[in-house]
């Protein structure tokens, strides 16, 4: 279990490592043009970064630390809200799997910027800012989900099943699915769905199929959230939660690179922590 803590904190730490590397080199005056689409910094993504990393430490040990509760102890039925309760109990394999593969979609804003990059429409600079961003948040909303996981509210849908599938899914449920809310999918999804809208519309402001980019991304996000509900592990307000976590949480950091260009310097050291305005 430590060995899993330690591996699962090492790759947070590392992906934000390398992210901001990337994005730090391509800060270098010899490529950086008078103006870009975004700018990371020092002042803003080391202590954010850290901060972070410090959050995702919470997360991965609060996770871990998930116990499995007896069945005598599980929420009642009549105890759930009542959109929620039509989906107490069930289970489906299949949507399941689907839902499980559906990560693979979290390569998109990084590949859709690859190709403006290798385009031509945008230089390393912007590359290695929108990546640092999007792994920041990534990262971000991922611990968020954990934290709020590991408090239990209630369990997956899968947990009360009594036949099938979801009987024996539910017999050898380890402690994490006895914290449904919120899904991590759908926060995940939704952070994916909001850099990939982002992106396209602030490197090709003017195309016409920049409508069509945001509403195919954010309905391929809705549909993971559907499939977490239909394979019996989420219930709609997990969902719902879940999408709203990804998106709040994709636009704070968006926008705090935006406003924060010029304007706000943080610090981070023990005990304290704080901000610096500039106007």
């Amino acid at each position: 279990m430590e060995k899993r803590r330690f591996k699962s904190l090492f790759h947070v730490l590392f992906t934000v490592l390398c992210a901001q590397s990337l994005a730090f080199a391509a800060l270098s005056p010899e490529i950086v043009k008078p103006e870009h689409h975004y700018e990371v910094s020092v002042r803003l993504d080391v202590p954010l970064s850290l901060g972070i990393t410090l959050t995702s430490a919470l997360g991965i040990y609060r996770y871990y630390s998930m116990e499995r509760i007896a069945s005598n102890d599980l929420k009642p039925r009549s105890e759930f809200l009542p959109w929620d309760r039509p989906f107490v109990g069930h289970y489906s394999g299949w949507a399941a799997t689907v839902s499980h593969y559906t990560g693979a979609l979290a390569v998109a804003p990084l590949a859709l910027a690859g190709y403006s990059w290798y385009k031509g429409d945008v230089d390393a600079h912007d590359f290695g800012a929108f990546t640092l961003m999007f792994v920041e948040a990534f990262a971000l909303e991922n611990a968020l989900n954990q934290i709020v996981r590991s408090t239990q509210l209630w369990p997956r849908p899968f947990v009360y099943a009594k036949r099938g599938d979801g009987a024996k899914k539910a017999a050898s449920a380890r402690g994490e699915a006895y914290g449904s809310f919120y899904s991590g999918h759908a926060s995940a999804a939704f952070t994916v769905a909001i850099f990939t809208g982002e992106w396209f519309s602030e490197i090709y402001p003017n195309s016409k199929y920049k409508n069509l980019v945001w509403a195919s991304s954010l309905t391929l996000a809705a549909g993971v959230g559907a499939f977490r509900v239909v394979a019996g592990k989420h219930y709609p307000s997990d969902v719902i939660v879940g999408s709203l976590v990804g998106t709040g949480v994709s636009l704070g950091i968006l926008k705090l690179h935006e406003i924060c260009k010029k304007n706000i310097s943080f610090w981070v050291i023990p005990n304290n922590f704080g901000a610096i305005f500039y106007f």
